[in-house]
C-alpha cells in the first residue's frame, strides 16, 4: 500500500479517536449530582403527572446522563407547554417551575396584558460546553440546564429570543427582566450578548462554580431596573411604560401580589466568566 496512503489513514484514526474522546468521555459524574438527585427525589418535589413522565437511568457514553431522568412536556402544573418535550434531572424542574410561574408569567402580563402559553426550549444533549470536541462537559450532559429560544403567549403572540433581544423595546425590556431576574434562580444564567455561542437563548442551569455553592456566574453584564419583585410579593411601580406602538402598560399592575421567590430591586450587573 501507498505509504503517503497509509500515513494519511492512520492521521484520519488518530483524530477520530481524539474527536470521539472529546464526545464520548471516559470522566464519572461529580458526586455532587448524584447527591443533588437523591435529595430532591427523596424531598417529592417532583411528582409525576400526565405532564411529568419518569424515564429510565441514563448512564452514560461517559459521564453524561441522570439516576432518575424525566420528560416534561409541560411547566408550571401543566399550564405552560413545551414546544418539544424537555429530559431533565430532578433538581432543575422545580426550579425552572417557579421561575415561569414567579417571573415569566408576571412579566407577560406586565408586558403584554397576557400569559406565556408555550415555551421553546432545550434540554437534555449528552455534549461539551458549546458544543466543541474537547473541553468540559456541559450541563446539559445531566440534564441539568434549560435553554429558552422562545415563547407563545395565549393571545397568539410569538417571540423568539434572537429577534426579541435587540427587537422592540417592549421585548428587549421583557426578556431582559426575564434574564435579570433569573439570575436569583439559577448558578449560571446567559443570554445574548455573553458570548458568541449564546446569541440566539438564554441559557440557564445548577451547575457548582465552587465547593460551597456559592459564585454564580450571570452575564452579559448589563444595567436593568427590574420592575418584578418576587422576594417583596408584588410588581414595582410602572412610571413609564416602554415606548411603542402597542397599547400601553399602566402603574395599575404595581400592587398584584406574586408567589414568594427570591430577587432585589437594584439591576443585576454580576459578571463572573465562563460558558456553559
Amino acid at each position: 500500500m501507498d505509504t503517503r496512503l497509509v500515513k494519511r489513514l492512520s492521521a484520519c484514526a488518530f483524530l477520530l479517536l481524539v474527536a470521539g474522546c472529546g464526545l464520548f468521555r471516559f470522566d464519572s459524574r461529580a458526586p455532587w449530582r448524584d447527591e443533588a438527585e437523591q435529595k430532591c427525589l427523596s424531598s417529592g418535589q417532583v411528582q409525576i403527572t400526565p405532564a411529568i413522565e419518569a424515564s429510565r437511568e441514563l448512564d452514560g457514553p461517559g459521564a453524561c446522563g441522570m439516576l432518575q431522568p424525566f420528560r416534561v412536556s409541560a411547566l408550571a402544573e401543566g399550564s405552560v407547554a413545551l414546544k418539544s418535550k424537555a429530559t431533565l434531572a430532578c433538581p432543575m424542574i422545580p426550579v425552572v417551575d417557579k421561575w415561569v410561574e414567579e417571573v415569566v408569567q408576571p412579566a407577560a402580563k406586565l408586558y403584554y396584558g397576557t400569559r406565556v402559553a408555550e415555551l421553546n426550549a432545550g434540554s437534555y444533549s449528552c455534549r461539551n460546553q458549546n458544543n466543541t470536541w474537547f473541553g468540559d462537559a456541559s450541563e446539559h450532559a445531566f440534564g441539568n440546564a434549560v435553554d429558552v429560544m422562545g415563547f407563545r403567549f395565549v393571545d397568539g403572540r410569538e417571540m423568539s429570543v434572537v429577534k426579541g433581544w435587540k427587537g422592540q423595546t417592549r421585548d428587549q425590556e421583557f426578556l431582559r427582566e426575564i434574564f435579570v431576574n433569573a439570575c436569583d434562580y439559577f448558578t449560571t444564567v446567559l443570554a445574548p450578548g455573553s458570548d458568541a455561542y449564546h446569541y440566539n437563548h438564554i441559557h440557564m442551569d445548577l451547575a457548582r462554580h465552587d465547593a460551597y455553592n456559592q459564585r454564580r456566574i450571570c452575564k452579559p453584564k448589563i444595567q436593568f431596573a427590574r420592575k418584578i419583585d418576587p422576594k417583596a410579593n408584588r410588581l414595582l411601580a410602572v412610571t413609564q411604560p416602554p415606548a411603542t406602538d402597542e397599547p400601553a402598560v399602566t402603574g395599575t399592575l404595581q400592587n398584584t401580589p406574586l408567589p414568594q421567590s427570591v430577587s432585589t430591586q437594584e439591576a443585576k450587573t454580576v459578571d463572573l466568566g465562563g460558558v456553559y
